[in-house]
């Protein structure tokens, strides 16, 4: 039986604007302490959050003022195709592949609007060949990643070599008027970033299938509200009591899809939407401490960047997986549908 694609690199990048959880705390209370008179006991949420800072591609002054959507989206165009060619670039200067061997570019992103989509720019930026096929990836949200990552290992597996490229600028969604507590939330969690994967023959972790659940009844779980000042964030409190109740399911369902038990699972790279939805992954799958804490840094560093994240986790990941030794592991995201996405691979 031949092999399957290989993840050949990974690679990041983020905007160069750093805010610190603190700083952040302090706009938080400026702004949302006149329609949260108790926000002195909401705001340890910042605390809890367990983000140290985050990168957004715009300064903390441009938060202080309302801003139109045609002028977020441009700057979403703008800064998106920049992160997306700085991560590519170096995904493929870590595989050693040159432009021309790239074959298909699947990128995902959900916190802007692009016709062109963006890919069309980014493989003349990057000097893929004019002929490459195309894939973009809209909507999923924070399952993004692992969902681009099982579609582009399936379009790589005839031997094809396929770049993914997820970009999120979840700063330029901030709608300063929306004072709820979903936006606060947002506002405590949610980051800028764009992550880069390389997939083909070579070595590295082999994906051997993807798997995706959506559960009825669950649309209204996260997603987003189309307001004029833009993409309105919602989300609902229920996210980690999802995970416990359903993500076990899930899990075993995409294992044995691939001819795998759950049990014989060794890592779990798991997308880190918050510290409560890592710590419900935790109790529901028996993630080992190892796993957890590699998502938790990522986290802590970088904050929630939407379908980019996990793909830092992977990133991590590699600089020290056990190479060779055909244990299995899996690449889990939760996103809107209500939704989960995995990647399975073996090492």
């Amino acid at each position: 039986m031949s092999r399957g694609p290989a993840i050949l690199s990974v690679a990041t990048a983020v905007p160069p604007h750093r805010i610190a959880q603190e700083e952040a705390k302090e706009f938080a209370r400026a702004l949302f302490s006149s329609s949260h008179r108790d926000i002195e006991r909401l705001l340890p949420l910042f605390d809890n959050a367990r983000v140290e800072g985050r990168n957004f591609c715009v300064p903390r002054e441009w938060f202080e003022k309302d801003h139109p959507f045609p002028e977020k989206n441009a700057l979403y165009e703008g800064w998106a195709l920049e992160l997306s060619e700085k991560a590519a670039r170096r995904a493929l200067g870590r595989a050693g592949v040159g432009p021309e061997e790239v074959e298909a570019v699947f990128l995902v992103s959900t916190t802007g609007l692009s016709t062109p989509s963006l890919d069309s720019r980014l493989i003349f930026r990057l000097g893929l060949p004019p002929h490459v096929r195309r894939v973009p990836l809209w909507g999923l949200g924070c399952a993004g990643g692992a969902a681009g990552l099982a579609l582009a290992a399936d379009y790589a597996r005839p031997g094809r070599t396929v770049l993914l490229v997820a970009v999120e600028l979840c700063g330029l969604t901030f709608v300063r008027g929306d004072l709820s507590k979903s936006n606060l939330v947002a506002t405590s969690l949610f980051a800028d970033g764009a992550a880069a994967a390389l997939l083909g023959e070579g070595e590295g972790p082999e994906v051997i299938g993807g798997h995706s659940t959506t559960w009825p009844g669950t649309e209204d779980v996260m997603g987003w509200e189309v307001v004029e000042e833009g993409l309105k964030v919602r989300f609902a409190r229920s996210v980690p009591r999802l995970v416990e109740e359903r993500m076990a399911r899930s899990v075993e369902a995409a294992c044995r899809a691939c001819g795998l038990e759950a049990g014989e699972l060794r890592h779990h790279l798991l997308h880190p939407g918050g510290a409560k939805v890592l710590a419900a992954y935790e109790r529901a799958l028996e993630a080992s401490p190892g796993d957890i804490e590699r998502s938790l840094g990522v986290l802590r560093e970088f904050g929630n960047m939407s379908s980019a994240t996990v793909l830092f986790v992977l990133e991590r990941f590699l600089e020290g997986y056990p190479a060779g030794s055909g244990e299995p592991g899996i690449i889990s995201a939760l996103g809107p549908g209500f939704a989960a996405e995995h990647a399975l691979f073996r090492c």
